[in-house]
């Protein structure tokens, strides 16, 4: 008797156990990705992006600014990427899939706003203006760093871990799991297991038991 190929894929429990060891790799990744892209997207805002001298008294005065001078964007979203990245532990469904794509668009919108910051005068114009005590100063030869860059890929690695979490994210343990676990009928057998035995006989075990809330005399 000739034997029936086997579903398409493979059976219900290939794709399942499949899809668990892709989630274990993906939620590695990402955790990896999020947490690097953030660390780094804070430091290099903190770093200088670009710096210039402003003419003052027939002279010239170094200014430089950093990210956060230029702009407080990039700082911002990491700091919102890296809560997003932990959310996704303490949410199911849906909720995790609105997280994930929070974190997806924190690191893209770092990424873009980096890039974007990192090319512009206005912060080093201001500076200069607060150097010199003279609100028309302007600033010349400007140079730009590498730092805003740096951001930049910081933000598409917080990007790439949101991304593995809206694809993969439905394999991922979740915090309260655990917690559910015990919520039936072996959970209340457990929790009546482990509730201490009150003696009669000693005053500091009522006190106990009131504490708690119980009832000392078992009634």
């Amino acid at each position: 008797m000739t034997a029936l190929p086997a579903p398409r894929g493979g059976t219900h429990d290939q794709r399942r156990a499949n899809g668990a060891t892709s989630g274990r790799r993906s939620l590695a990744a990402a955790l990896l990705l999020g947490a690097a892209g953030a660390a780094v997207a804070l430091i290099a805002s903190g770093q200088t992006w670009a710096k210039g001298a402003a003419a003052v008294g027939g002279g010239a005065v170094p200014v430089t600014a950093d990210g956060r001078d230029v702009t407080g964007v990039p700082a911002a979203l990491a700091v919102v990427g890296l809560a997003a990245l932990v959310a996704v532990f303490a949410v199911r469904r849906s909720g995790r899939l609105v997280v994930s794509l929070i974190l997806a668009l924190s690191g893209a919108g770092a990424a873009v706003s980096a890039v974007l910051g990192g090319s512009g005068s206005t912060a080093l114009d201001a500076k200069a203006a607060q150097t010199t005590g003279d609100a028309s100063a302007t600033v010349h030869a400007l140079s730009h760093t590498a730092w805003p860059y740096v951001t930049a890929g910081a933000g598409v690695l917080i990007l790439l871990a949101g991304l593995l979490a809206l694809r993969y994210g439905r394999w991922w343990p979740a915090m309260s799991g655990r917690y559910e676990r015990g919520t039936g009928a072996a959970g209340v057998k457990a929790a009546a297991r482990r509730k201490p035995v009150v003696d009669p006989d000693r005053p500091e075990d009522l006190w106990k038991a009131l504490d708690r809330g119980e009832d000392p005399t078992g009634s």
